[in-house]
């Protein structure tokens, strides 16, 4: 339960501070910034893995949760509540930001500047570079280490700092979930909530196939 708690209480700071600055960004008529905005997205992940990786891993992805059961690194039976967990803490916090700012009506959402299928490619795209980061510094299924966090994070705000303005940037489909649910918009949603399971499959054999042995060897169980 503490690894299940973990997990909701990261998502939960990762969408209410992340999807938070897009709302306050578009209340105050660009007081955050698309830059700021994107340094929110990292800053969180950053403080959410040196918090929390120990304790869960602090996947807060059910794409990155996926990807390392897939590798093998993740048990098959924690994935599941891992996964609920994580659209929980979602879904709370787009809750609360509906209640602070009930004068926003996408909440942050997630939704194409272009075609379904360019940011379709896109954040397929964005999460293959995102897990494939993520397995090769984290120990195991553990995000965790000075170098892990900095990692992360990094590609998170690189990434959305560079493709938010055409896809959203989510390779998160607990975070493009959320706003969607507590908003009723839920267009083009079934980009977010496939393109970044993909990419994370990908991401993961690519990983097999380049850095095997490396792998098998940071495997780690968890307890």
């Amino acid at each position: 339960m503490r690894k299940y708690f973990a997990e909701f209480t990261g998502t939960f700071a990762l969408v209410f501070c992340g999807t938070g600055a897009i709302i306050i960004d578009q209340v105050t008529h660009g007081g955050v910034t698309h830059l700021g905005v994107s340094m929110t997205f990292g800053l969180i992940v950053l403080a959410m893995i040196y918090t929390l990786g120990s304790v869960s891993g602090a996947h807060m992805n059910p794409a990155v949760t996926i990807g390392f059961t897939l590798s093998g690194s993740f048990p098959l039976n924690q994935a599941a509540p891992y996964i609920l967990s994580q659209l929980a803490g979602a879904v709370f916090a787009s809750a609360i930001l509906k209640i602070l700012f009930p004068e926003s009506q996408g909440l942050g959402e997630t939704v194409p500047f272009g075609s379904e299928m360019q940011s379709f490619i896109l954040e397929t795209i964005l999460t293959f570079f995102l897990m494939f980061v993520i397995v090769q510094v984290a120990s195991g299924s553990k995000e965790t280490g000075i170098i892990a966090g900095i990692a992360i994070a990094s590609v998170v705000g690189l990434e959305a700092a560079f493709a938010g303005p055409i896809s959203g940037a989510s390779m998160n489909p607990a975070r493009s979930l959320a706003p969607a649910i507590i908003s009723g918009h839920f267009q083009s949603l079934w980009i977010y909530l496939t393109a970044p399971f993909i990419g994370s499959i990908l991401a993961i054999l690519a990983s097999k196939l380049l850095y095997y042995k490396i792998i098998h060897k940071k495997q780690v169980p968890m307890n």
